[in-house]
C-alpha cells in the first residue's frame, strides 16, 4: 500500500466499518513505519480496481494483523485468504513465532476465515470497538518459520493456548 491508494482505502473502510473506521490520519500514520514496523498491502481487481486490503505490526518475534477488509462484493472470492496469507508469510519472514489479532465478536465470517487459517481464541476484550461497545475476540496463530501459511489444521500450528 502507498500514500496514492489511501483515498480508495478510506472508502472503503468507511463502506465496511462506519461506526468505527480508521481516519486518515491513522491510516497515514501506519503507512509512515512501512518498512520499519508496518507491512501494509492492497488487493486489486483487472483494470486496478482496490477491492481489499490488508495491515501487519510486527516487533521482534510478535506480529499483528492490523486490519484486513475486502470489498462486500468480493467476499468469498479469495481475497480475504490472499491478504492473510501474504500477512502472515510477511510476519515469517521477519523471524515472527506468534500472530496476534482482534476480530468483532460479530463478524462471523472473518473468525471463519482466522480459524481456518488456524488461529485460536486466546481472550476477550469486553465493548473493545467504539461507539457500538461490540466485544473483540482475542486470537493468536503460533508459526512455524519452516511451513507456508496457508490455512491449516495440521501439526504444523501449535494446539496449546
Amino acid at each position: 500500500m502507498e500514500t496514492a491508494d489511501v483515498p480508495a482505502v478510506l472508502r472503503l473502510e468507511r463502506t465496511l466499518f462506519p461506526d468505527d473506521a480508521w481516519s486518515e490520519e491513522m491510516l497515514l500514520g501506519e503507512l509512515a513505519d512501512q518498512p520499519r514496523t508496518r507491512h501494509y498491502v492492497v488487493a486489486e481487481a483487472p483494470g486496478g480496481e482496490l477491492i481489499g486490503y490488508a495491515g501487519l505490526a510486527a516487533a521482534g518475534d510478535q506480529a499483528d494483523v492490523q486490519t484486513i477488509a475486502v470489498k462486500p462484493q468480493r467476499q468469498g472470492g479469495g481475497v480475504g485468504t490472499a491478504l492473510l496469507t501474504e500477512l502472515l508469510d510477511e510476519a515469517r519472514r521477519r523471524g515472527g513465532t506468534e500472530v496476534f489479532l482482534e476480530v468483532r465478536a460479530d463478524n462471523h465470517r472473518a473468525r471463519r476465515l482466522y480459524e481456518h487459517f488456524g488461529f485460536k481464541r486466546i481472550g476477550l476484550r469486553k465493548g473493545y470497538y467504539q461507539p457500538s461497545g461490540v466485544d473483540a475476540i482475542v486470537m493468536r496463530r503460533r508459526l512455524d518459520v519452516t511451513a507456508p501459511p496457508h490455512p491449516t489444521g495440521s501439526a504444523r500450528e501449535d494446539q496449546t493456548p
